[in-house]
């Protein structure tokens, strides 16, 4: 089966890859298991030196790197860069912190000793997406590597040369050079892989359908899962809100990546005393945005990543407008790029609030008061961010209370920091990835007690 690359700019075809035959990757498999047998000896400086060369090496190598996440998938090139960069400090920080993380903690009790030490389980399996084609493969294998796993990736078929330019980016560096494989393989043969013995647990990022499929069959074989799935992250802005700073930061939530991102902004609620004004200023802002060629780097959105992708986001925003969305900008589409739209008076009858809309379309909504943007928020079959504005900070921690959300962010956009815990609830998913919680996801949390 061949495996395309398809350049969205011009669908063009990038390259053609053979999938591997379910011998190769069993012997890939094994290969990765051998190398955990040896992997998991090292010490955390063994490991740290060789995970700090890497992010070295992908730093000085950023153009490369850059230049193909662009190609693939269509991200502006000034932001491929910034996620490469991205990579390098998530890579730095687990290379940092890891052995602090998982040092042994001692629990009183009634024995004269006993403690929680935390123990690699073997090869863990990525399933990962296009929108961030580096970014969510090195937040899974940074702190997965050095607690002393091993990895393998199935990425999406689309960004199969980003896949393989991190193997071969991580093979130069290390002695080891199975520790992170890549498998070009088709999403049928992801149940093989899940079934293999070696593989120990599963993370995926990816739609609600992909997670439940990737669950189901990870639960037949008990094995844990990791699941960051879709988003529809509401951006409140209260009545006395800091008005140019919500819509300018507001433009960067939405538009960042060319609006596919699962921690986008995507409801825009802003109370009715300041409406008319944020959206005066959001207009002006994105009327300002230069699509384009992701190569130039004057350009701000890039095409969506396949011309599909812009033909579903249209049938959401014309069924919108024909229920009483208003356009104010945008609404058009032409092979896989989308203009920057603007929809304003946008209900919860409307496709654009229901659904994921994953693409530069940015949608307000007017609310009246706290409590019915709270409802609003929680309106929601996803809980994955949530974006809050007032000057009044103790009023907004307790709105943030009351938001069914894995995390929300006052007075600033949602946005992933390798250093604070990042998931989901409800359908955006379960478990977390980064932080200190992040690492300790797979890995054996054993007790030891002693009895002297």
């Amino acid at each position: 089966m061949k495996i395309k690359s398809i350049n969205p700019v011009d669908n063009s075809i990038i390259k053609e890859y053979e999938s591997y035959s379910n011998q190769t990757v069993e012997t890939i498999i094994n290969q990765s298991h051998e190398d955990f047998l040896l992997w998991k000896l090292l010490s955390f400086d063994k490991r740290r030196s060789i995970l700090v060369k890497i992010a070295q090496k992908l730093k000085n190598d950023i153009e490369k790197h850059a230049k193909m996440i662009s190609v693939e998938m269509g991200k502006p090139i000034k932001e491929s860069r910034a996620e490469v960069l991205k990579c390098v400090w998530v890579i730095e920080y687990y290379a940092e912190n890891a052995s602090d993380f998982l040092k042994p903690e001692t629990i009183k009790s009634d024995y004269s000793d006993s403690y929680i030490q935390y123990d690699p389980i073997g090869i863990v399996l990525g399933v990962m997406p296009w929108n961030f084609p580096y970014w969510q493969v090195f937040r899974f294998i940074a702190p997965s590597l050095m607690a002393g796993n091993t990895c393998v990736l199935k990425h999406a078929s689309n960004v199969s040369g980003c896949a393989l330019l991190i193997e071969e980016l991580v093979s130069d560096i290390s002695e080891y050079k199975s520790i992170f494989k890549t498998l070009i393989i088709s999403s049928s043969q992801v149940e093989n892989v899940i079934k293999n013995p070696h593989i120990k647990a599963v993370t995926l990022t990816g739609s609600e359908y992909a997670g439940s499929e990737v669950a189901m069959r990870a639960g037949k074989e008990i094995k844990k899962t990791v699941l960051e799935l879709g988003g529809s992250d509401s951006f409140i802005v209260l009545e006395d809100a800091d008005v140019d700073m919500a819509a300018k930061t507001a433009i960067l939530a939405r538009f960042l990546n060319s609006g596919q991102s699962c921690i986008a902004g995507k409801r825009f609620l802003v109370h009715e005393n300041i409406y008319e004004d944020f959206i005066e200023k959001v207009k002006n802002r994105i009327e300002k945005l230069k699509m384009g060629n992701p190569l130039l780097e004057e350009t701000d959105i890039g095409p969506l990543a396949k011309i599909k992708f812009s033909e579903e986001l249209n049938t959401l925003v014309q069924s919108s407008i024909q229920k009483g969305a208003k356009c104010l900008l945008g609404g058009k589409m032409k092979d896989a790029f989308y203009e920057p739209t603007l929809l304003i008076d946008v209900d919860f009858n409307m496709s654009v609030f229901t659904c994921e809309t994953f693409g530069p379309v940015f949608c307000i909504s007017k609310i009246s008061n706290t409590e019915e943007a709270i409802k609003i928020a929680n309106n929601s079959e996803y809980g994955l961010g949530g974006s809050l504005w007032t000057k009044d900070i103790e009023k907004g921690k307790q709105i943030a209370t009351q938001i069914e959300t894995g995390a929300v962010f006052i007075n600033d956009m949602t946005k992933s920091d390798p250093r604070l815990p990042f998931g989901g609830v409800k359908k955006s998913g379960y478990g977390i990835e980064l932080s200190k919680y992040g690492i300790r996801e797979f890995v054996n949390m054993k007790t030891i007690a002693i009895n002297n």
